[in-house]
């Protein structure tokens, strides 16, 4: 291959890639818009979006009969055949997810658990799950890769579970054990930081740079950062374990973790214990909370969010973000009196770095964690879209 050839290649893959990743993010778009983001001329971008019709990753349709104003100009989607799977492991249920490009959760499945389980059996179950989609969910759909998203330290560059003290792993080579049962390229990150990508590309924090996301699961808290549009990782890729953090609690009385971390005194197991229930989905706790006349479950919530509003606005002091978006049981406590959190947020933060800065819920709900991991399953496509020309059938 000559110099050329590879240059030639090299411009060709980026341009598939900019237009993939323009109807990704922003879905349905009339060619014509296509063409004025990318500054690519018209032909090139047919060519293009034609390549991407025939890899089904993208669809074309007639042009808006509505828009009455220029030339005519097809609209340009994802095509949902070209899907990824997403797990989410938790210490009482596991939870699955087909994944579109445009991050659509297009099926979603929780399997409630009995016990935690292994990585190993987790391996199991992703592969059993797949075939028992087979001719169901997945009938018609190509799945071009697994991504995962564990609540623990996870080491991006191989998806080795450095430590996920609630699931009781250690050391576990995730990536390669989900690899090996299906045959499929599979990626493993950190729940929250994958829930704080979601939100950012899909969510609350859509064209939003600098985000401080918190999530709250059956695991704990653990969060995302993003500064100047980009996920902080850290040195080893482990930043955002605010639930690690030891909590400031102004009241004695509100202390019930001895010298415990913040996910010990904010905690899903307590909201639970409160409304006399042993497990339950994030939408039943919810409405568990909200329905319940006793008032020690409204003390438990109250006690929760004035500790979660100290770890707040630490985190606002430090960071300076313009947006902290909370997911999970978080949410459930910041919506049962949004106001006085904010109130005690702002009496604990520097008056001008809080200036400006919204404390809003998570936008995509049940499936945050399944579209972040969606979306780091569907990075290798994304950046190379022939890359689906590899994929195993």
């Amino acid at each position: 291959m000559t110099d050329a050839t590879r240059a030639f290649d090299g411009v060709h893959r980026r341009n598939l890639s900019k237009v993939l990743r323009l109807v990704h993010a922003d879905g349905a778009l009339p060619r014509s818009r296509i063409t004025e983001a990318t500054g690519l001329n018209r032909s090139t971008v047919a060519s293009l979006v034609g390549e991407l019709v025939d890899l089904q990753l993208v669809v074309e349709r007639p042009p808006d009969p509505t828009r009455r104003v220029g030339r005519p100009s097809p609209i340009v989607d994802v095509d949902l055949r070209t899907v990824v799977v997403a797990v989410n492991p938790e210490v009482d249920a596991v939870t699955f997810g087909v994944v579109a490009l445009g991050g659509r959760v297009v099926h979603r499945e929780r399997v409630e658990m009995d016990h935690i389980v292994s990585p190993e059996e987790t391996a199991e179950l992703v592969n059993a799950t797949i075939g028992r989609w087979a001719e169901g969910e997945l009938a018609g759909c190509r799945v071009v890769a697994i991504g995962l998203a564990v609540p623990g330290i996870v080491r991006a560059d191989d998806g080795l579970v450095r430590w996920a003290p609630h699931l009781e792993w250690s050391q576990a080579p995730l990536r390669a054990l989900v690899e090996e049962a299906t045959d499929l390229p599979a990626s493993v990150g950190n729940d929250a930081s994958l829930g704080a990508l979601a939100e950012h590309l899909f969510g609350a924090g859509r064209g939003v740079d600098d985000i401080v996301y918190l999530n709250g699961g059956a695991s704990g808290i653990g969060g995302g950062i993003i500064i100047g549009g980009a996920s902080v990782g850290g040195a080893g890729g482990y930043a955002g374990e605010f639930g690690q953090n030891r909590p400031g609690i102004g009241s004695l009385e509100d202390r019930r973790a001895g010298d415990g971390v913040l996910e010990d005194e904010v905690s899903r197991a307590r909201l639970l214990e409160a409304v006399g229930l042993a497990k339950a989905d994030e939408p039943t706790l919810a409405g568990a909370l909200a329905a319940s006349p006793r008032p020690e479950v409204a003390e438990e919530l109250a006690r929760q969010r004035r500790i979660l509003a100290t770890a707040l606005g630490n985190a606002i002091n430090v960071l300076n973000p313009s947006l902290v978006i909370l997911g999970g049981f978080l949410a459930t406590i910041a919506s049962s009196d949004q106001a006085e959190l904010e109130r005690a947020v702002a009496a604990q933060t520097v008056p001008t770095i809080f200036e400006g800065t919204r404390i809003v819920v998570a936008r995509l709900g049940e499936d945050r964690l399944l579209i972040g991991a969606g979306e780091l399953a569907l990075a290798r496509l994304l950046d190379d879209p022939e890359s689906v020309l590899s994929t195993p059938p």
